[in-house]
């Protein structure tokens, strides 16, 4: 199926969109679940006494729960709709956040962990997915973009905040916040009713061509190489500089991250998004070779804080635009399964960064690891390439 360039986009908020109101409240209090616990419940394991395998079985166990969710999400959606599937992965979030009060022993950590994990997997490849059925072709990169900030905004506050407020106030206010999206729930079935005749996909799935496969795995393979460079820089930035630093670095990296996520949508409905995926993937080597420089040097606090804002541009710029280019190579029925595979590579591609980057600078020091990092996407620059026959546009010609 080959699609037109990207027609002009039309004016106005995309939150004007019926159903886009609806699916910005269930992000932003879903993913308040998610963020809040993201470095506590390993903090409450550790209480517990579990050591630093243990600790970080919390998040391991999280996201395996997660992409092996999110595998079996479209067939969800195809026999019950968006409203019953967005609701359980909320309920099944928020619920299992104040049960963490009950034990602090290493086994119900880790069996909490991966119920929120199959709630946070629902939540992921739902909301991406229902972007492109409420907004028309056109203004899909926009609405791809305030989707993204409506995620990016939890972290942003409660990922820094979530550990001050539980050494100071106690866990109990943290897994507080964690239950958030409950709350979200009405909203679902307020989304799967704004969706009409797209909410459920009847039938068995249409048949997923190898052409059309590959279509979708090359921008979720550009989106695995910057989310390699983000999860390594995500998790080592502590162990680079102290703690304040290190602070102030993630800060940078997130404000660049939720900008140009955001940002990227708009220029994508104008430009077509393939044509910035290469000069993203240079962007994002480059801060990745500043901060090889600042690992290098042990004091250099503002190179790699020039690195983490490079980063952080190439970083959220690729979530966006790669979303885009996998909508864009699709058919309605298929966009759950694009929505899937590229929920996949992001954690996945988070994963692997940070698994890599721990390797390589036990061996041979964090600046190795960077520049590791800085090859990896360099080395996806000819999958920004696109596939003969598809124009390099931005937009699908379906029109919501």
């Amino acid at each position: 199926m080959t699609h037109p360039a990207p027609s002009a986009p039309t004016s106005g908020s995309v939150w004007r969109y019926p159903g886009m109101p609806a699916l910005g409240l269930v992000c932003v209090f879903g993913f308040s679940g998610y963020a809040a616990l993201l470095s506590v419940a390993p903090l409450w394991a550790a209480r517990g006494g579990a050591d630093a395998v243990g600790s970080g079985l919390v998040n391991g166990v999280l996201l395996a729960a997660t992409v092996l969710t999110q595998l079996g999400v479209p067939a969800l959606l195809r026999r019950l709709g968006h409203g019953p599937v967005i609701a359980a992965g909320v309920l099944l979030m928020g619920v299992a956040s104040p049960a963490y009060l009950l034990s602090d022993a290493l086994g119900p950590v880790l069996l909490l962990s991966a119920v929120r994990g199959i709630g946070f997997g629902i939540i992921t490849v739902t909301g991406s997915a229902v972007v492109a059925h409420l907004v028309p072709a056109a203004r899909r990169g926009a609405a791809v973009g305030a989707y993204g900030l409506a995620v990016a905004v939890p972290n942003l506050v409660l990922l820094p905040a979530s550990v001050a407020v539980a050494d100071r106030w106690g866990f109990g206010w943290v897994f507080a916040v964690g239950a958030l999206p409950v709350v979200a729930s009405p909203f679902a079935f307020a989304v799967g009713r704004a969706l009409g005749e797209a909410d459920r996909v009847t039938g068995a799935s249409p048949r997923l061509d190898r052409r059309t496969a590959w279509a979708v795995a090359r921008p979720t393979a550009v989106l695995f190489a910057v989310t390699m460079a983000g999860g390594g820089l995500l998790t080592f930035a502590p162990q680079v500089v102290d703690s304040a630093s290190a602070s102030w670095v993630l800060l940078v990296l997130g404000v660049g991250t939720a900008a140009c996520r955001w940002g990227a949508g708009h220029l994508s409905d104008r430009y077509g998004a393939e044509r910035f995926l290469a000069p993203l993937l240079l962007v994002g080597a480059a801060g990745l070779c500043l901060c090889a420089w600042a690992a290098q040097r042990g004091d250099g606090l503002r190179l790699l804080l020039a690195g983490a804002a490079l980063a952080g541009v190439a970083y959220g710029g690729l979530q966006n635009l790669t979303l885009v280019v996998a909508f864009h190579q699709v058919d309605r029925g298929h966009i759950p399964v694009a929505s899937a595979g590229w929920n996949i590579g992001f954690d996945g591609g988070t994963a692997a960064g940070a698994v890599a980057m721990g390797a390589i600078a036990t061996a041979s020091g964090f600046g190795a690891g960077f520049l590791a990092l800085a090859v990896v996407c360099v080395s996806a620059l000819p999958l920004c390439v696109p596939a003969r026959g598809r124009a390099a546009g931005g937009a699908a010609d379906e029109v919501a």
